[in-house]
């Protein structure tokens, strides 16, 4: 982050008040990580306030600290009504004042792997920038704007929501060119109650595409495809369907028809990361990128750890899937299990958080997902999971073990790994699922 911003111009972005006069190069949000003459921005969340930090900021040599209260001892402050707010303006200004063009996605699934695409293709073309890991939420979307460099030519962020008005309000920051719409599906149902409340929620993006830029949306979700007829301005839609305007086609490797001609790749991927891969392409010609371009610079894409990442212990080949669970993502990890050549496969599954009045349902269901791909040995971790447990506990043919924490299924799997050819181990981030392939 280098943002030379004075104070008094600071000061009117955030419409805060001022005590002190300098330069705004950069800051945190996280004390411990304070150097000389860096700012400290609080921010006050439900489980911590900044304001606590504030002394250690200062003793690590922050000199500055913006803060909803004034800190007398700081040798300058910037007092705001909203310290979020104010952070979220701030970037808004930033963005605005760097003229590179930027491409947003979001969805219930593929929205990180649909980001890492698409910034290989854009890279190809010129420098982008991107956020970095999970930080697509309220604050993490600011904060990735304000890294933004006068030489970058193109921007790609993803856009995370667990609540109506989410994505209205980051997209307000990010004004993109291109907006990418992946799927949607149940997740945080909690918040959201319905699909038809996931739809509403991330179609607010809409409203802020720049002029003359294009919506990108899956043609082939029952919700999105609604778009085709109730979307009057500029759009594209990418699918298997052969109404779509970049058709995705049937083989091993990605390959995909658009305006007649067909273009093939050597990137090998599962159908989920044909759509994913689709999306980003879309988004790249949108951006004025042509075929092959595209099909040079998928080279140049490297998968995310812990999306259905493969590794090898004890002679046992491990599919780590630990950044998110839900229903669709769930069901989908499954079938590319079941679609392995390997005998003797296991599942180590762990709840499926923020689903809300169907959490029972959801993981009943998983339990005859399960069943109906004949798996064999299951290891089930977290309070829902129980729901499957109680399913599978019943089936003679099954052996299934069951941990309410994750720390306590590391043994029952241990023992049970000899025999196993492949094991798909996925669950919620929260559940540090990860753990298990470190400490087996």
């Amino acid at each position: 982050m280098n943002l030379n911003i004075d104070y008094q111009t600071l000061e009117k972005i955030t419409q805060g008040k001022l005590f002190g006069k300098g330069i705004l190069h950069s800051f945190t949000t996280d004390s411990r990580k304070v150097q000389k003459d860096m700012a400290f921005w609080v921010l006050k969340g439900q489980k911590y306030d900044g304001h606590d930090f504030v002394p250690a900021a200062l003793k690590q040599g922050a000199n500055l600290i913006i803060s909803h209260t004034f800190v007398k001892e700081a040798p300058a402050c910037l007092v705001v009504k909203d310290t979020l707010k104010a952070l979220q303006d701030l970037a808004k200004y930033h963005r605005q004042q760097n003229k590179l063009e930027i491409a947003c996605m979001t969805g219930s699934n593929g929205k990180s792997t649909t980001k890492q695409m698409l910034f290989a293709l854009l890279s190809y073309k010129g420098q982008t920038r991107a956020n970095l890991g999970n930080l697509n939420n309220q604050i993490g979307v600011p904060l990735s704007l304000l890294e933004i460099l006068p030489q970058d030519k193109y921007g790609v962020f993803e856009l995370g929501a667990s609540h109506k008005g989410d994505i209205d309000e980051i997209a307000s920051l990010a004004l993109p060119k291109v907006a990418i719409l992946t799927n949607i599906a149940p997740a945080h149902l909690e918040f959201f109650k319905t699909l038809q409340g996931v739809f509403e929620t991330k179609t607010e993006i809409l409203k802020y595409i720049q002029e003359g830029g294009t919506l990108v949306y899956n043609l082939d979700d029952e919700y999105l495809k609604t778009l085709k007829q109730s979307y009057k301005k500029k759009s594209l839609s990418y699918g298997f369907s052969k109404d779509a305007d970049l058709q995705i086609l049937e083989q091993e490797t990605f390959a995909f028809k658009y305006q007649g001609q067909i273009y093939k790749s050597n990137l090998v991927l599962q159908k989920h990361n044909k759509l994913n891969a689709a999306a980003a392409s879309l988004g790249a010609l949108a951006l004025g990128l042509k075929p092959e371009e595209i099909i040079e610079a998928l080279k140049n894409y490297q998968p995310m750890a812990l999306r259905l990442e493969e590794k090898t212990k004890y002679g046992v080949n491990f599919i780590l899937d630990c950044y998110n669970a839900n229903p669709a993502s769930m069901q989908n990890a499954l079938n590319i299990l079941a679609e392995r050549k390997e005998d003797n496969k296991a599942v180590v599954l762990g709840d499926m958080r923020e689903l809300g009045a169907d959490s029972v349902k959801y993981h009943q269901d998983l339990a005859r997902q399960i069943l109906a791909l004949k798996i064999k040995k299951v290891f089930l971790v977290g309070h829902f999971m129980k729901e499957a447990f109680n399913i599978l506990s019943k089936e003679p043919s099954v052996m299934v073990k069951y941990a309410l924490e994750t720390k306590d299924i590391i043994e029952p799997l241990r023992q049970e790994l000899k025999g196993i050819s492949v094991v798909l181990v996925k669950a919620s981030n929260s559940l540090n699922f990860e753990s298990i392939f470190k400490e087996i």
